[in-house]
Order: structure tokens, then sequence, then C-alpha cells
């Protein structure tokens, strides 16, 4: 990727014309001998002739440029150093010329009194032009143009992007305090998930990914981040270890850019090609307009060949006429035959009006739960579109969310080839019924695009109860589900929490001991353990899933609570049994995960002689089933999974959560039948990289 437009444009936002970022506060610029007597009002001016008058002096045209008659600009980026010695940053201009000549003239500038912040030295960075020809610009000259009678407003207009520049104000990290999504990923909220559920707190935990305004009143980030912060003195240290990349700050608004990596390379034992690897380059830009108005963007590039059953999961979820979904990030396009392309775009406003409410709209994920896993809504699909919004008063949070789906698979494409659409909806109502006590109220349905039925506006209203709308549509005009959540805080230190899901229900076949197939419902129970066994920052968690055979499914296979092939609960699907146990701990910029899982699922035959449906796929009519009675949890080709997982890591930039990192990971996926679908599998997976850590992936299929 070529990264000299990003450097430009990182020099276009930071310049300052000669004035420093760090007006408001009580501070004096460098100071050349010449300037010792000036009054401190008048020291900034003294320093920006002489370094005018320097230039003018020393600079020496090129012949080149001369010869050319060439009129243009050298912008030049520069720093006086906390020992008062300048050093450039970069320069651009037209020859490569005057990017020497610009170069030579800065080396040869005297060491001069360092810039003071509250009477300790400090660094400095400014950025100027250099016209050519060549000017004295250190002379104010009277007349602007050659007519002297311009109108004010034209002065005025003519000055505007300077004007610009001299507004802008020290950058002070104002995304800790906004409402700005903080990226979800586990491990990272792992590190604030016990401050904001301290006994006593009115948080709101069953909602993901949290704004940064909703937990700075738990959780103080920019302390956190100064505790880890080294190498403060030079402009390459702070970027690679401290800050990000790119930071601008006015008055009523703020920006950052980042640049993101993902580079990864690993051996994959029980696979026939040489190793594996992922190769991410993109770049990340948010920020705010005034208070109430934050933007977030991302784009990512990528090229990656995964462990073989994690390939062979992507190929069999494919989309039509593409090779494979890499899941939890989209659809793939084949890379040197044995390898994948996908690229991944996510971005999103998010709005407050007034305090008790946030609207965001944008592409991205949503994750409902206080878990590893969710049995409401995860994030283990494809980033989609969607429209949510959060009102919080009193003791309650109530998020709706409205998402556009998709049903990618070769056999669900409309007559002109295009996937098929489907929406989901959502209801998530959170209560801190006591200061230990969490009750969360769940309800989603899903609908799908018709000839006679695009957006059902019945489902917009952010207030009513999904069921109702249902009947009224027709009983066979959504898939709706309904949910229940609770938390509840032991100590300070510990927490359980759950999920149940209902799907369908029937009391006559249960107390009968039928096992009907209507019984479609699954739960969640789980405990978090922070600083455990009084080691700090030590946090021990176990879960467990149950989901019965034919949840989420739905006669009109469109309608399943699926999205681009991949479940939009557990990435399992359903008939299923899991249990999870993590470690995570940090220590400084140090940190190490562990994660185990074991599970039992039934999976389909599909074969010729047995074709029926044993209620794990999700994307399967559950009309295909075996019989209406006996449904038993594991049904089909009964599977054993065991999956271990050991990361280790250094955190480089805790502003971007850059991080390097090697793994262990160790599968073990055992059906009782194989199949071309049920492949017996056993892998060890090594692997390292470099990551800009932003979402979660799951390679625990």
């Amino acid at each position: 990727m070529n990264w000299k437009p990003f450097l430009v444009i990182v020099l276009c936002a930071i310049q300052y014309n000669l004035y420093s970022q760090d007006d408001l506060f009580f501070e004096k610029p460098p100071v050349f001998p010449e300037c010792e007597s000036t009054s401190v009002d008048s020291l900034q001016a003294c320093f920006d002739k002489q370094v005018y008058t320097k230039i003018f002096n020393e600079f020496k045209v090129p012949d080149k440029v001369t010869e050319d008659n060439y009129n243009g600009e050298v912008v030049i980026l520069f720093e006086v150093d906390a020992k008062g010695e300048f050093r450039v940053i970069y320069v651009d201009a037209m020859y490569s010329e005057l990017k020497d000549e610009a170069r030579r003239v800065f080396e040869d500038f005297p060491k001069i009194q360092p810039a003071t912040y509250n009477g300790n030295a400090t660094f400095k960075q400014y950025s100027m032009g250099i016209r050519i020809p060549l000017v004295d610009q250190s002379v104010t000259t009277k007349d602007l143009s050659e007519d002297e009678e311009l109108a004010e407003l034209e002065n005025a207009a003519k000055s505007e992007y300077d004007s610009v520049n001299k507004g802008l104000q020290p950058f002070s990290n104002r995304e800790f305090s906004s409402t700005l999504n903080i990226p979800f990923t586990h491990s990272y909220y792992a590190q604030f998930d016990r401050n904001i559920n301290l006994v006593g707190t009115n948080s709101h935990t069953g909602s993901k990914p949290y704004m940064y305004e909703d937990v700075a009143n738990y959780y103080d980030f920019e302390a956190e981040q100064e505790k880890l912060a080294k190498e403060k003195s030079s402009f390459a240290g702070r970027k690679l270890w401290n800050e990000r990349f790119v930071r601008v700050q006015g008055k009523d608004y703020w920006f950052t850019v980042d640049p993101i990596f993902d580079f990864e390379v690993g051996k994959d034992t029980e696979a026939e090609f040489n190793s594996t690897f992922n190769n991410t380059r993109g770049i990340m830009f948010q920020g705010g307009l005034g208070k109430k108005l934050t933007f977030y963007t991302s784009v990512f590039e990528s090229q990656g060949r995964f462990p073989q059953y994690f390939n062979q999961y992507a190929e069999s979820i494919r989309a039509a006429d593409e090779i494979a979904i890499i899941p939890g990030r989209g659809i793939a396009k084949e890379f040197k035959k044995d390898a994948y392309d996908y690229p991944v775009a996510e971005a999103y406003l998010s709005y407050s009006p007034i305090k008790f409410f946030n609207v965001q709209f944008g592409q991205s994920k949503n994750f409902i739960g206080d878990g590893y896993r969710s049995l409401f809504t995860s994030d283990v699909a494809s980033p989609y579109p969607f429209l949510k919004l959060n009102t919080k008063f009193w003791k309650i949070k109530y998020t709706s969310t409205w998402m556009w789906l998709k049903d990618s698979r070769p056999e669900a494409t409309d007559p002109e080839g295009a996937y098929l659409s489907k929406y989901m909806a959502t209801h998530f109502l959170s209560w801190n019924a006591t200061k230990r006590l969490n009750i969360g109220m769940f309800e989603s349905v899903i609908w799908a695009k018709s000839d006679n039925r695009g957006f059902d506006v019945s489902y917009l209203n952010p207030i009513i109860f999904y069921r109702a709308i249902e009947f009224q549509t027709g009983q066979d005009a959504g898939n709706a589900v309904m949910g229940l959540s609770a938390k509840y805080k032991f100590t300070n230190n510990i927490y359980s929490y759950g999920q149940f899901i209902l799907d369908e229900f029937s009391l006559d076949d249960m107390t009968g001991g039928n096992k009907s197939w209507k019984n479609k419902y699954g739960y969640q129970l789980g405990l978090k353990y922070f600083n455990a066994f009084k080691v700090k920052n030590l946090m021990l968690q176990a879960e467990y899933n149950r989901v019965r055979p034919y949840t989420y499914s739905h006669n009109t296979i469109v309608l399943n609570y699926g999205h681009n092939n991949q479940s939009m609960a557990h990435l399992w699907g359903a008939n299923f049994s899991e249990f999870v146990l993590i470690g995570r701990y940090h220590y400084k910029r140090w940190f190490a995960n562990a994660k185990m899982i074991v599970g039992e699922r039934g999976l389909d035959f599909n074969t010729v002689d047995d074709n029926f449906s044993y209620g794990g796929d999700i994307y399967r009519n559950y009309n295909d089933r075996p019989s209406d009675n006996g449904i038993e949890l594991g049904q089909g080709n009964k599977t054993t999974t065991f999956f271990t997982n050991l990361q280790v890591g250094y955190l480089i930039n805790p502003a971007t959560n850059l991080k390097i990192f090697a793994d262990v990971t160790f599968r073990d996926f055992n059906p009782n039948t194989v199949t071309n679908t049920a492949i017996k599998s056993n892998t060890v997976w090594f692997n390292l990289g470099i990551r800009t850590d932003l979402f979660n992936w799951y390679f625990d299929l």
C-alpha cells in the first residue's frame, strides 16, 4: 500500500504555520539568542522571524528548479526538541532537490533555548511553507495583491485557511468521554469489566459495544494509558508507543487517523499447505463534530489462509458464485488458488440529541449479553447495516436495533442472481432491580423481503411486542423469538450471568414427556471472577451453553436466525451443549489469554439415505425433521469437540490496541460418522503476528 498520500494528509492536518498546538496553556516558545530580550508576548513572533530570516539567508534554490521556472512551495514539518535542537520530521515538495535543500538548511540551525511548559523544557512542533521563488517571508508587506481596495469580506476569506490552523488546540483525548463505541474485543473489555460491575453501580452491561461516555463513569481511560506511557520525548517514539498516528483538535471538532495492521504467519500441522497467514492493511478514521455527533469508519484490505478446518468451514458456507465466506468478516474471493481475498468496511454515526438518548446508524456488529457467547445477538456473523436507539433513564436502559441482513447461499438468490434480503429487529430492556441484580428482557423478529413485502414499518415501533405484530401480519410473516437474561453480583469481584431464549414452546408436550420438536429453547449459565485468588488483573470465566434442536430455524428457510450464511447468535447454531473456561491476565503491557471449550453437538448426515434435518443447521427447513417427538439434544451425527488456545503477547500501543502476540491452538473434532460435511480433524496450529485488535476472531468452530 502506498502510504505517501496518508503522510500528506498528516502534514496538511497538523499544519500550524508556525503556531504551536499548546496555545491554551502557560508556556513559552523556543527562544533564539536574538530574542532573549523580547517580551513574552512577542517571543513567538520573534521566533517566526528568525526562522524565516535564516531560511532566506541560507536556502539555495537548486539550478534545476530555477531553470524550470517553478513557482510553488516547500512544506516542512519540524520540531524543536527538549534540548533546543531542530529536527526535520517530514518535507513535501515537487522536486527532490528542494527536499534535500530544506533538510540541509534546518540541519545547520543553531541550538537554542527549548520551549517550556509550566517551567519545564519540552518539545514543540511546527509546520511552515517556503515560497519558491525565494522571498524574505520575515518581512510583513502591506500589499497582499495589486488591488488595494479589497473588501473586508474578501480579506477575511483569504485568511480563512490560516485562521483555521490558528484555531487548533492541544489534543485532549475527547474520544474517552464521547459517544463513540469502544471496539468490542473480549480481551479488552475484560480490563474494565470489573469496574462497571461493582456492587451498587447503576451500569448496564448487556448491550455491546459500549460507548466511551458510559464506561468513563467507572474507568479512567486516560489515566490507564498514562500509566503505560513510554518514550515521551521523541515524535517517533510517541507515535509508536503511546499516541494515535494523526491527532487534530479544534474548538468544536476533533479527529484521528490510524493505519490498521494484521500481519500473521503460522503452521497448521494437519494441513497440506506450507503455512497459514493473514495480511491485512487498512485505515481507521474517527472523530467528533460538536458535543453530540461522532463518527467512525475503518476499511480493511485482507488476504489470508487459515488452518484447514477453518478453511473448510469457510468454503462450506460460501456465497453464490464465490469461493468462501470468512466467518465474522465477509464474502471472499480466491487468492492465489489456495487463499482468500476478503475486503471489509465498517462505519457508523453516533448522535445524542439529549442526555438520555443516543441513535447510531452504520455498518458493523452488535452483541447482547454478559458472556463469551450470546444466545440473543452475537458478533460471530459478518458486519451488516443497522440502526440502533439507546435510551437510558432511572434504572433502565432500553435498546432497539434494526438490521438489514442477507441470505447469500447459492440456492437462495433471486431470479436476477442477487442475494435475498431480510430484516431483523430487536428490543432489549435492561433493568437494575437492586444494587446486585440486573434483569433483561429480549425479543426479536426476522422477516424477509418479498414481492409484496419489503421493510415492514409495523416493526419500526421501538416499544411494541413483536409477537403481536406477527399474529396481525400472519403466522408465517416472521420468525419471532423471546428471551430473558439475569446478572447477579455476589461481590465486587464475582458475578454470575445467564440467558434463556425461547423460539417456540409446547407446555402439553413438555409435561407429557414427548420431547416434542416444538420445544425450541436454549439457556446459558456463567460466572466471572476478577482478581481471582487475590491475583490482580487475573480474570477467570466459566460458561455453559445449551440449545435444543431446531431453535432459530424456520419452515421458510430465509427466515432463519442468520446473516450471510452465519448464525446471528451462537456460531454452532443449535442442537449442542458446550462448556467454556477462560482465563485472562495482564501486567503493564504484557498479557496472556487461555481458553478451553468442550462441546457436543448433533450434525446432519447429508447423505442420500439420510438427508433429514436433525436441528443443528439453522439454515435448514425444520419440516425436514425425522420425527415430531423423541427429539433429544445431540441427535443425528453426534460430534464431540475439544478446543484449547493459549496466547501471550505485548501491547505496543494502547491508544490503538496494537499488539504483538504468539499463540498455539489445539482442536479435536470427532464425529461418530465421517461425512462430506462432518470431517474428523485433529489440529495443532502455531501462530504469531502483529495486529491492531479491533474485533473478535472466533476460531472455536
